[in-house]
């Protein structure tokens, strides 16, 4: 049996056209494993309970703080998509591969875990030690495949920034997670069944 080395993995850049379905989801779900793994260390660095930040709410106030934000981003992003040119909002394909003939319980499970782990970590952990503001700056950074055109990542900046506005108004952190979900899931949704008429 050949010995595992670390030094056999190959990290290269791979073009959409080259990402095959299992590749794209395996790339998916390690990133958020290492979302969820870096936000929990975080989280206990700061001598904090992770399952205290996670409690959930007693009330439903946090489903409003949540709901009225989604709808808020989801017209903005409606208008824009009438306003922008089409290739100024290009994200280079990857959504369309993520989400186009995914059946529909793939793709509430693909918002479920994105929006637990990345607001875990960001809202979570990272808003914690430097605010919405800078909170807001990495995450529009790390969603690097919008960088390459300043209306998107302005509009990712203002989502996260008023992700962690509702974070801070709700009280908790199932608010974010809740607007994540849905704008996640609503833009997945639209993509499959846009692509399929």
């Amino acid at each position: 049996m050949k010995k595992f080395k670390f030094g056999d993995i190959k990290v290269k850049k791979a073009t959409p056209e080259q990402l095959t379905d299992r590749l794209l989801l395996v790339n998916l779900y390690f990133t958020q494993a290492i979302t969820l793994i870096i936000g929990l260390v975080w989280i206990l660095f700061q001598k904090r309970n992770p399952f205290h930040i996670l409690n959930f709410p007693e009330g439903a106030r946090f489903v409003a703080w949540g709901l009225g934000l989604a709808v808020i981003m989801l017209i903005v992003d409606f208008v824009l998509t009438y306003i922008v040119p089409e290739e100024t909002m290009d994200d280079g394909g990857i959504n369309e591969l993520l989400f186009r003939g995914r059946p529909i319980w793939h793709i509430a499970l693909i918002a479920a875990i994105v929006s637990v782990c990345e607001e875990l970590l960001f809202r979570g952990a990272v808003q914690y030690a430097f605010g919405p503001y800078w909170t807001s700056i990495l995450f529009a950074i790390i969603h690097v495949r919008y960088l390459r055109h300043w209306i998107p990542t302005g509009w990712v900046f203002a989502s996260s920034y008023g992700l962690g506005l509702i974070y801070i108004y709700s009280g908790t952190i199932w608010a974010p997670i809740l607007c994540h979900f849905i704008i996640d899931l609503f833009s997945g949704l639209v993509i499959r069944y846009r692509r399929e008429s």
